[in-house]
């Protein structure tokens, strides 16, 4: 089985990649590399430009006409740069997917597995949500998910495409072999910003301590990356029996349904690291929710997927990664 990898040199893309590989699934990566890493790429089939670019995406198809099915893990993905340019991120996120899709089609491709993002999902209180939630994408970049997401179920109503959007909620961690994981120095997640914390011996700012948790604290759901990966391949493996002629179209949340506040994410890190993490209460940022984690079963009953490593194991997996990066991508 051969697939096609949008933005397969990115931190999600170029391990979903590597879980293809070790489930023998040849993966075919397209990326830009605007963000990506050429180093992320090696001994996988590497076109680099761009999934607008029809020329290219036929070459793909030509040389590999068993490609099956299309992992889009391609998009922009920074929130307050959306912000600052949110003609940027629909041109890149929205058109250049529309422009992609009707490639896909024009070469006879019509499975889709779609890098969506729990994002888009009203989380102000801090409650679990799941798939049938209300939604209330808060930036430009959540809404450029949300928009492909109707886009692409428009598409598949009319019997053009069969789609499935994973709703990621907040990945960390790495591949466990060490040949991907986070490629930025400094992330600006909250895990990151603890690492970056405590390499510099500052503290932590726990940014809002009134929000209607059981601590106060923000809530989110931490998910390692290698265990979305696996949801990927279930997703492939799994994709005619889920998606028909009268289901083209379908979302799964992706989280451990397990929610972890701010405080709590840092009593995870001080389990794992041999000197405690200093911190200090802080005010919320601008556009700060409470947040929210996964409810429901729909990733086991459909994918018959549930998460495996626990959150100390991608805190581990997150700390191990660095000096492996930082041996890897030099610049």
């Amino acid at each position: 089985m051969k697939v096609l990898v949008a933005g397969g040199a990115g931190y999600i893309g170029s391990t979903v990649a590597s879980a293809c590989l070790d489930e023998g699934i040849t993966p075919v990566v397209v990326d830009s590399l605007v963000t990506g890493r050429r180093e992320f790429t090696d001994g996988r089939d590497f076109y680099e430009g761009d999934i607008s670019d029809g020329a290219l995406i036929d070459r793909v198809f030509s040389e590999h006409p068993d490609i099956t099915t299309v992992v889009h893990c391609a998009a922009l993905i920074v929130v307050p740069d959306s912000t600052a340019d949110p003609i940027g991120y629909y041109e890149a996120n929205v058109g250049k997917s529309l422009d992609f899709l009707r490639h896909l089609r024009r070469n006879g491709c019509d499975r889709l597995v779609f890098s969506s993002s729990a994002s888009i999902y009203r989380s102000e209180d801090g409650s679990p949500v799941d798939e049938d939630a209300p939604l209330g994408p808060q930036s430009p970049y959540v809404r450029t998910k949300a928009h492909c997401e109707g886009m692409f179920a428009d598409i598949a109503a009319a019997g053009q495409m069969r789609v499935l959007s994973l709703r990621y909620f907040n990945p960390i961690g790495a591949d466990p072999k060490m040949r991907t994981g986070l490629q930025l120095k400094r992330p600006s997640h909250a895990l990151g910003k603890m690492i970056s914390c405590h390499q510099e011996g500052a503290a932590f700012p726990v940014t809002g301590t009134d929000y209607p948790t059981r601590d106060g604290s923000g809530i989110r759901d931490y998910v390692h990356v290698w265990d979305l990966a696996a949801a990927h391949v279930a997703a492939i493996r799994r994709f005619d029996t889920l998606l028909t002629e009268d289901t083209p179209a379908t979302v799964i949340n992706l989280g451990t349904g397990s929610g972890t506040t701010v405080r709590e994410l840092c009593a995870a890190f001080d389990r794992v690291v041999d000197t405690p993490l200093a911190t200090v209460d802080a005010d919320p940022r601008p556009g700060d929710v409470a947040g929210a984690y996964t409810a429901g079963d729909r990733a086991e009953r459909l994918l018959g997927w549930t998460p495996r490593f626990s959150l100390e194991e991608g805190i581990r997996s997150s700390l191990d990664w660095i000096p492996v990066r930082d041996d890897m991508l030099r610049d």
